[in-house]
């Protein structure tokens, strides 16, 4: 996200979801609040047990956010090849989760 190498784009991009499908409405809400926590630290215990990191630069290897491991990245086209497979997955597993949690 962003060049900056570090959580998963796909990644927040789930997150994102889990929060405006079962976040709070309410500020006091904490029932809400405590139920997104649980799902997110799932979401990533999944992707983790899938590629070993939420972490762009250990996804793909190298660190986007400096000139060096972008041109790696480019010259061996990693966001072409590896970053596909990281959304494919993320949806999978949200798919899963939301399933399971009968939205």
């Amino acid at each position: 996200m962003g060049r900056m190498g570090d959580t998963c784009g796909a990644v927040t991009g789930a997150f994102m979801v889990i929060g405006l499908t079962y976040g709070r409405i309410r500020a006091d809400d904490e029932l809400s609040k405590e139920k997104v926590y649980q799902l997110v630290q799932e979401f990533a215990k999944r992707f983790r047990s899938r590629h070993g990191s939420i972490v762009c630069r250990d996804l793909l290897g190298y660190d986007l956010s400096n000139p060096e491991g972008g041109k790696t990245i480019t010259e061996n086209h990693l966001t072409e090849t590896r970053c596909p497979l990281f959304v494919q997955d993320a949806v999978e597993i949200l798919e899963e989760m939301l399933h399971e949690n009968k939205l």
